[in-house]
This record gives structure tokens, C-alpha cells and sequence, in this order.
């Protein structure tokens, strides 16, 4: 069960300790204890509490002092005081030295309880009231998302209009084309940027592992469990987790998902307590989840509950004038981790090149291109021989997808196409041809076609393909 929020109890009498202890973890607080101010202090300097609550009469350096201390490590320290002597002059000096509250031995369990209560509403508010102040003086970094095209202007726009909320986001696009770093930044400019982003590719951990990832398990809970384990959902508590592939997820994962988005609660494998969290959830998918609800595959309800607010990802082919700032960017990146100073100013020839290619891998393959060509370049200057075959001759390309009749991949567009079906082709007939090439070894195919090799297994799995007899 999820705590309500975090008490250091500061007090030199063991029974007092015990007895404030035992109230407040019994009301779901997580409690901390020192005996002397300066075991509090220690503690406060490893980890910040959302309540402080101290005694005034101490051995050592005393309860004032101490709370000068912490109010220095923290302006905005929510510190209680306790005293058994209390007097006007006593409570004028703590609240003068940063307590928010003074309370007087004896005292009920009832007006701790509402103290404690009110002291960490106190902490939560000045703690949004803080990161509401930092978003709304920051603009959505573009450090890592570079674009100047108008459709990614707007979606920059976007970004910056619902960082700061909390409902789920559903990023679509092809792979390759940014969908992580959208996510990325989104985590970043929101009021949640101090706190995890975790990030959980779906296609990657195997279906019957990924409830436990995600959720959790106790020991015991199934064979190999040999301990308990925290689930991604958990460790993301108060950041965003990031859910890449969300169409690869089994039917009965989805239902616990919807849950999680309904209840903001979960019950990790082998548990019978829920667990509450509160984490805000940025989905992402390269296949059509309409078409997956249609097909009965994924659920609708939980479609719906996902894109809230949608982002759809333009293809790079879609936004052919990002191709040199992108370019430049990556150039800038692998010098840097490569010790070269190759220059950013692109030939004519070159940048033609670049900008005329089809990128089928989009943004992911456009950085191979340049980082290979970084690698290779004899001199300080990219020159077309630095860029892979296929980017010289196009023709190239179309020659790795003729079928096994041996008909050309020409189009006519005279008897009328589909465009995006013309592309799935494109995409499954090379990836069958570079699975030839390689006896059906994916990661050589994937290096084969310049391609991230997570990209090509989920290209695989999103097209059912199959190498060729």
C-alpha cells in the first residue's frame, strides 16, 4: 500500500518515539527516527521528509537549532515542534527560526494527526506551486528534437501545451521517426521533470515476463521469483513511464493496464493489496491501433482511455527540410564522441543527396548514415563516397525488392495506388530479401539495412513477415 507521505520524528525519550511511531505508521505514514538533533540532521541531508516533527528540550545541540539547520539544507522544510514547557516566547522563536506549527506535551493523537495532515499539504502545494514556476519559465527544450519543418512546429506547439497536465498520450508514427524523444521531452517540461522517466519496450521483454516487469511480484509468486520484485509502474511512481509498442501487449496485460489508467492502482503478482501510484502514462505504437480494435487484437476501451491526446509523427519523408539540420546535428554528435572535426557545411552534392533519399527508417536511419560517413571520411569533409551505396543510387534500392519472378519494383501509377501500401511493400520485400541474405539472422539483416534492430523486429512482428522459400 502506497504511503501518504514521509515523517522524521526527532525526540530523546524512547517511549515518545515508540508511541508516535506506532499513530503514525498506523494512520499510513512512512516514519523515520532519531533520538538527537543531530541524528536528524544526518537524516534530512540523505533525504528530504515531508514532515518534520521535533522536540524543542534535546540533549546536544536541541531542538531549535537543529531546526535552523534544516530549515538552511531546506527553505521550504515543513517542521512541527513539540515542548513540553511551551510558551509564548518558545513558540515566537520557532516560528521566527522557520516551524510551522508548535503543539504542547501532553497532546492527543488526534491533533498530531491533523497537524501532519496539514503540514504535508503545506509541502505538496509549495512543491507544485515550485514546479509549475519552472515550466512556466522554460519552453520545451529542443536540445535533443530538431526540426524546422511547419508540421513540426506544431508539434512542438503541442508539447507545450500539455506537458504540464496529467493525461495519457498516445505518439503514433512510423519507426524511426522520434517517438521516445517526443515522450522525452514531454517528461521534461512537465511539473514531473525531478521525478523517473522509465521507459519499457513491449516487443522486447517476452509476453509472459512483461506483467511481472510492469507490475511487480513477491517471492514464491512464480517458478523463479526467488525474491520480490518491484515493477516498473512502482519505480515510476510521480514521473512518467513510457510505453513503447503498446500494440504488442497480450489481452490479459491490457485489461491490467486499463485498470492502472482507471484506478491508478495495481496488484503486483502473487500480492492481494493494491498498490497506488501516480504516474502519468506516454504510449507509443508504429502500427494502427483502430485497425488493431477493429481487428479484435486491442481493446477499445483502453484505445480510448490512451489517446487522450494523440501525436502523430511525420515521416522524414514527409518533412524533406529537417534532413539538414538533422544532419548537421548528428554530424555535431559523432564528431564529438568520435574525435573528428568533419564540417557541418554540406556540399551541394551531398546534401542532395541526403535530402532526395527515401529513408525508410526514417530519423534512426539517417543518423547511421551520417554517423557511418563520419566514421569513414578520409578527410574534414563528407563527400558522397562517405554515404552508403544505396543513398548514392536509389536504383540500388529498387533492385533489393524485385520479387522472385524477377519483375522490377516499378509502380505504374497510371492503374491508381495506395501510397502508404505501396510503402508496406517496399518495407516487407527488403526485409524478406536482407533475411535471405542473412539464413534469417536478424541482427546482421538489421546491420544489413542500417536499421536499429529492436526497428527490425518490430517491423517483423508488426507485418508478420516470414523469409522467403
Amino acid at each position: 500500500m502506497a504511503k501518504k507521505g514521509s515523517v522524521l520524528v526527532c525526540d530523546d525519550e524512547e517511549i515518545m518515539r515508540d508511541v508516535l511511531e506506532t499513530v503514525l505508521s498506523g494512520a499510513g505514514y512512512s516514519v523515520h527516527l532519531a533520538k538527537r538533533g543531530e541524528e536528524a540532521i544526518e537524516a534530512y541531508e540523505e533525504q528530504q521528509f515531508d514532515v518534520v516533527l521535533m522536540d524543542v528540550s534535546m540533549p546536544g545541540i536541541g531542538g531549535l537549532t537543529t531546526l535552523e539547520e534544516i530549515i538552511k539544507m531546506d527553505e521550504e522544510a515543513v517542521v512541527l515542534m513539540i515542548t513540553a514547557f511551551a510558551t509564548f516566547e518558545t513558540a515566537i522563536s520557532a516560528w521566527e527560526k522557520g516551524a510551522k506549527g508548535c503543539i504542547r506535551k501532553p497532546f492527543k493523537n488526534e491533533q498530531i494527526l491533523a497537524l501532519i495532515a496539514k503540514g504535508i499539504k503545506t509541502r505538496r502545494h509549495e512543491q507544485e506551486r515550485q514546479n509549475l514556476r519552472q515550466v512556466m519559465a522554460k519552453s520545451v527544450s529542443r536540445d535533443s528534437v530538431v526540426g524546422r519543418s511547419e508540421k513540426m512546429e506544431e508539434i512542438f506547439r503541442l508539447v507545450e501545451r500539455i506537458a504540464p497536465a496529467r493525461s495519457t498520450i498516445l505518439i503514433t508514427g512510423e519507426s524511426g521517426t522520434g517517438k521516445e524523444v517526443i515522450a522525452k521531452q514531454i517528461h521534461q517540461s512537465s511539473t514531473r521533470s525531478d521525478r523517473p522517466f522509465v521507459v519499457v519496450n513491449c516487443s522486447n521483454i517476452p509476453s509472459e515476463l512483461l506483467e511481472s516487469e510492469l507490475f511487480g511480484h513477491t517471492k514464491g509468486a512464480f517458478t523463479g521469483a526467488v525474491s520480490a520484485k518491484k515493477g516498473l509502474f512502482e519505480a515510476a511512481d510521480g514521473g512518467s513511464i513510457f510505453l513503447d509498442e503498446i500494440g504488442d501487449l497480450r489481452p490479459e496485460t491490457q485489461v491490467r493496464l486499463l485498470r492502472v489508467i482507471q484506478e491508478r492502482e495495481f496488484t503486483p503478482l502473487g500480492e492481494t493489496n493494491p498498490v497506488s501510484v501516480d504516474v502519468r502514462i506516454i504510449a507509443a505504437t508504429n502500427v494502427d491501433l483502430k485497425e488493431a480494435v477493429k481487428n479484435g487484437t486491442f481493446r477499445e476501451d483502453l484505445y480510448y482511455r490512451l489517446s487522450v491526446v494523440p501525436i502523430e509523427l511525420p515521416s522524414l519523408r514527409e518533412r524533406r527540410e529537417d534532413v539538414l539540420p538533422l544532419a548537421k546535428h548528428f554530424i555535431a554528435k559523432y564528431n564529438e564522441e568520435n574525435a573528428r572535426e568533419v564540417s557541418e557545411n554540406l556540399s551541394p552534392q551531398v546534401l542532395s543527396l541526403l535530402e532526395n533519399y527515401y529513408y525508410p527508417g526514417n530519423v534512426r536511419e539517417l543518423e547511421n548514415i551520417i554517423e557511418r560517413a563520419i566514421v569513414i571520411a578520409p578527410t574534414d569533409e563528407l563527400t558522397p563516397d562517405c554515404l552508403r551505396p544505396e543513398v548514392l543510387d536509389p536504383e540500388l534500392a529498387r533492385e533489393m525488392v524485385k520479387d522472385s519472378s524477377g519483375t522490377s519494383g516499378d509502380i505504374d501509377i497510371a492503374q491508381g495506388i495506395t501510397f502508404y501500401d505501396e510503402v508496406k511493400k517496399f518495407e516487407i520485400d527488403l526485409i524478406q530479401r536482407a533475411l535471405e541474405q542473412t539464413a534469417g539472422h536478424q541482427s546482421r539483416a538489421a546491420r544489413l539495412l542500417g536499421l536499429n534492430a529492436t526497428t527490425l523486429n518490430s517491423k517483423i512482428k508488426s507485418y508478420n513477415i516470414l523469409p522467403k522459400a
